[in-house]
Formats: structure tokens, C-alpha cells, sequence
């Protein structure tokens, strides 16, 4: 069979599991939501960051949460075809190897963009505006994506490794927590030195400003780039890792 095909086959048994059981992706979407209007409703008026409509300013951080926190299902989902010795079965028919992972990372990408569009429409809702050309929003989308499939590809290996259900999706602990340390919430100029310096230098500082930009001036200058290269770089580095982590599994 067609590589790609097999791929397409294995995504629709995926989304069909999601489809029966769509807990996960109202899960997914309720805790961004919630820390949406918490920050915006409880702690915005006391927050400063320069601009007039703060859910503006927060949306951004709170699109790469919903990621951070999706993409833990992923980890689970795969843990438990490796436990139920699923994948073991796939390995032993003519079906492509990496169709198999791919499919998980697929099924990630779709699941997590239903997400993020049900929480763009309650920010809209919120108050939330922008004058982002059409190419800007296709820039955003395509910076959403790139980071989806970096954390996909990251979640791919606990889920192989892991020993426990728990352990599986536990990795994705830190990377819900790295939006809080970063200019998702707040300008890093307000943070102390040592927490400063980390926050303008960590992966999500970069891809938050860069998303901000284009959706307030339509172009991200520099940022992009680097936002780009923290993107490519870890979904490179996770993609071998994942894939010789799994030749051993299998």
C-alpha cells in the first residue's frame, strides 16, 4: 500500500476514537478558556502591558497553552496502543512504519485545531479584534501549526517510553508552565533579572511576540524567524529521537 494512504487510513481510526469519546478535546479547550477569562475578567485591570484591550494581548499565550495541554493525549494515546500491543500488531503487517506515528501526529494536529478555533471564537466574543490582513492570519496559522507539530512530535517520545499512564502525559506539565514565564501574560520588562532573562530567552517568549505582531501590525520582523528556527529546530531534533526510540520499541 501507498505509504501516504496507509497514513490517511490509521488518522480516521484515530479520529474516530476522538469522535466517540470527545471529552478530550472539550477538556483541551475548557482550561484555556478558563484562564482566559480569569486573567482578562479577575487579574486584567490590574495588569499593564502597554495596550488597551488586554484579551488582544493575552490571546496568543493562551493559543500555545491549549497546544502545550492537547498534545499530552497524543502521549497517552500512543501509550495505551503500545500497552494493548497494537502497534506490535500494525508492526507485523505490510504497513509502513512511520505511518504509524504519523497518523498519531495527524490525528494531534486536527484535534488541536478544533480546539484553538473554539477558543478564538469565545475570545471574539471577549472583545478580542484584529486587523491582521488575510497573509498575516495565514502566517499565524502557519505558526500554530509548526508549533503543534514540534510539541506533537516531543509528545511522541513519553508515550513510547513511558512506563505509566501518568508518565505519559506528565511531560506536558513544564510546557504548560512556560507560557506563565514568558511575555504571554505580562511584558518581561516588568519581571525580576534572573526570571527576565529567562523569559526572553526561552522558545515561547519569541513564538507569543511573534503571533502578537501579526495579528496587531500584520508583520513580526525579526521574531519571526527566530520563532521560526525554535520550531523547526525541536520538531527535528523530537522527530529523531521519536523515530529511534520506536525502531527500538518495535
Amino acid at each position: 500500500m501507498n505509504p501516504l494512504r496507509e497514513t490517511f487510513i490509521l488518522l480516521g481510526r484515530s479520529m474516530r476514537h476522538i469522535l466517540r469519546s470527545p471529552d478530550t478535546i472539550i477538556t483541551v479547550t475548557i482550561m484555556p478558556i478558563a484562564f482566559m477569562l480569569l486573567f482578562v475578567y479577575v487579574f486584567g485591570g490590574a495588569i499593564h502591558t502597554g495596550t488597551s484591550n488586554y484579551v488582544n494581548y493575552l490571546l496568543p499565550g493562551i493559543l500555545l497553552i491549549s497546544v502545550a495541554s492537547g498534545v499530552s493525549y497524543t502521549a497517552f494515546r500512543l501509550f495505551i496502543d503500545m500497552q494493548k500491543g497494537i502497534i506490535a500488531r500494525f508492526n507485523s503487517m505490510p504497513i509502513n512504519r512511520s505511518a504509524v506515528l504519523w497518523s498519531h501526529v495527524l490525528t494531534s494536529i486536527v484535534s488541536n485545531s478544533i480546539s484553538l478555533v473554539v477558543i478564538i471564537g469565545v475570545a471574539l466574543i471577549m472583545g478580542f479584534r484584529s486587523s491582521a490582513s488575510i497573509l498575516a492570519w495565514i502566517a499565524v496559522i502557519g505558526m500554530l501549526l509548526l508549533f503543534m507539530l514540534a510539541l506533537t512530535w516531543l509528545a511522541i517520545i513519553p508515550g513510547l517510553k513511558a512506563k505509566s499512564i501518568d508518565g505519559a502525559s506528565a511531560f506536558s506539565y513544564p510546557l504548560i508552565l512556560l507560557p506563565f514565564i514568558s511575555s504571554a501574560f505580562v511584558p518581561t520588562n516588568t519581571m525580576p533579572t534572573a526570571v527576565r532573562v529567562f523569559a526572553e530567552n526561552q522558545p515561547v517568549t519569541t513564538i507569543v511576540n511573534s503571533i502578537r505582531s501579526l495579528l496587531e501590525a500584520g508583520s513580526a520582523g525579526n521574531d519571526i524567524w527566530i520563532a521560526l528556527a525554535w520550531c523547526i529546530g525541536i520538531t527535528i531534533v523530537a522527530y529523531f529521537f521519536a523515530i529511534r526510540i520506536y525502531r527500538r520499541a518495535a
